[in-house]
């Protein structure tokens, strides 16, 4: 994979900064408007790699989108329960309904990166599971007005080392500590190749962020986020009421 990781040299950080602020302003207004329409949602996946950022950009750019229209689901280890289902099954109770905005903090995506990564399903479950879900992502989209926003989270080798080297040698960092970080960073080049796959077979495409520099990484997401809210349109509803007329 040979995607820049990085901000362009040509970006000036303070300029991007300032407008990245300016985007979030309107964020916020677009997504009250899109939850009083309720005739549109939009469903956000974070993917990428652990220290790529996806808890950054949840506090960075969607902290500025009330919480009352704001939903979202961290995927971790399927339970027994999930297990037992068909993969698609856990995530489906978790799309937005008309009006939201929902974060998927990785996503389903991953029983075709981990799960191939390591062996535990062959290349033809893995393409019948991309077949799934450029079905399910159809669906979302034909049956319920859901537009689905993928963020593919692209973080350079050595920036992920420092980013888990934090976690081990910076305090309030620590909590996110976790051994298995370090370990999975050992299947790195399978990794890159399996999000290659992703990329190339998503019928809905991605978004590539370059993740290295966090300013240039939270103005990618917010510059297009803020491109589907805008082309979404929302518009506040006329007044019903029985007591009050025009």
């Amino acid at each position: 994979m040979k995607n820049k990781t990085g901000a362009p040299d040509n970006l000036d950080k303070n300029d991007i900064k300032i407008e990245t602020i300016a985007l979030l302003s309107d964020i916020a207004d677009l997504s009250t408007t899109l939850y009083a329409e309720r005739k549109h949602s939009v469903l956000i996946l974070l993917q990428g790699i652990d220290g790529s950022g996806k808890d950054g950009i949840t506090k960075d750019v969607f902290g500025a989108i009330s919480a009352s229209f704001l939903r979202y689901h961290a995927f971790k280890k399927p339970s027994d329960e999930e297990m037992a289902h068909d993969f698609l099954w856990r995530a489906h109770n978790f799309v937005p309904q008309k009006g939201e905005i929902t974060i998927f903090n990785r996503s389903y995506y991953e029983d075709i990166l981990i799960q191939y990564v390591h062996g535990w399903i062959d290349d033809k479950r893995r393409d019948v599971r991309m077949e799934a879900i450029n079905a399910f992502e159809k669906l979302l989209d034909a049956d319920n007005n859901t537009t689905v926003l993928k963020f593919f989270l692209n973080i350079g080798y050595e920036k992920q080392e420092e980013k888990l080297t934090e976690r081990v040698n910076v305090r309030k960092k620590q909590w996110k500590h976790s051994d298995g970080d370090w370990e999975e960073r050992k299947l790195w080049d399978k990794y890159q190749t399996a999000y290659q796959y992703i990329l190339d077979n998503s019928k809905i495409k991605w978004t590539t962020v370059p993740c290295d520099n966090d300013w240039y990484r939270n103005y990618v997401v917010a510059k297009e986020l803020h491109k589907t809210l805008t082309d979404l349109n929302p518009k506040y509803p006329e007044l019903v009421s029985k007591i009050f007329k025009k």
